[in-house]
């Protein structure tokens, strides 16, 4: 028997664990550096600021409003562009997942002409008494225009991966497309779609440009921890490491939950009565 045919070939040259070692270390060294700045006699009274706890409080809220919204259009965008051909489907996934290649300034830019006061839609709105730009649905409708792709982009793999043998049965034997649907489809890809709603959740999170061109900074109302970060950067370095390293956190915490539904798979579904 060959080494090539050993139990335990991987198949990766060993010039490739050097170049991912460097690529571990490209983005792990920035993160030590950062702890290793963390003034941590101080971190609790830093951390636990008024005006931190406010802009955290206010992330966590807004970030979990924009992924229940991510999942409540995302899911028939994801349904649509996985299960139904149509003309300019390839155009309208483009679009869909613009926001991931876009500045967020520029995203920012597009939502204040589109609900300002001025904008396409912010003229009637206003007439009708309702104010969105530089308010907290400002910050919801921002955080949900660039992190609705992760969730489509995740359920529309996980659908695709599926295929639609469970449910061609389904319906063979009678069941209503709403039943295939909540009883068939939905079972079979939610790994694929909690990990997409996490994503979400964490790309929310850590807004910043759109929030800031869209939403502005006032303080408990659009200043949200990225936000604050910002402006504690300018006057107290210690506490904008501090919130940082805080965010990270966060953000490690998101993406190892995310990771860890995908690892648990998908399950058969139930059997379906019509």
């Amino acid at each position: 028997m060959t080494r090539r045919s050993g139990i335990g070939y991987t198949g990766v040259p060993r010039w490739v664990y050097a170049v991912a070692v460097a690529g571990s270390l490209f983005i792990l060294l920035p993160l030590v550096a950062m702890v290793a700045k963390v003034n941590w006699p101080q971190f609790i009274p830093l951390v636990t600021s008024e005006s931190s706890l406010t802009a955290l409080g206010l992330s966590l809220r807004t970030s979990a409003v924009s992924t229940l919204l991510c999942v409540g259009l995302g899911v028939p965008l994801a349904l649509v562009l996985a299960r139904t051909p149509f003309p300019g489907q390839r155009l309208l996934r483009a679009f869909v997942l613009l926001p991931l290649v876009l500045p967020p300034v520029v995203g920012g830019i597009a939502l204040l002409y589109t609900f300002g006061r001025q904008g396409l839609l912010g003229k009637s709105l206003e007439v009708a008494g309702i104010h969105i730009a530089f308010s907290t649905t400002a910050v919801v409708l921002a955080q949900t225009f660039v992190a609705l792709p992760f969730l489509v982009v995740s359920l529309e793999g996980a659908l695709r991966t599926a295929g639609n043998k469970y449910e061609a049965v389904a319906a063979t034997l009678g069941a209503r497309p709403g039943t295939v649907l909540g009883r068939v489809t939905v079972p079979l890809v939610l790994p694929g779609l909690a990990s997409g709603a996490v994503l979400s959740f964490a790309r929310s999170l850590g807004e910043f440009g759109a929030t800031l061109t869209f939403a502005g900074s006032l303080q408990g109302v659009t200043r949200t921890l990225p936000l604050e970060i910002y402006l504690q950067r300018e006057t107290d370095a210690d506490a904008a490491v501090a919130l940082s390293l805080v965010l990270v956190a966060v953000a490690v915490a998101v993406v190892g939950l995310s990771y860890g539904r995908r690892r648990t798979g998908s399950k058969a579904p139930a059997e379906v009565q019509p």
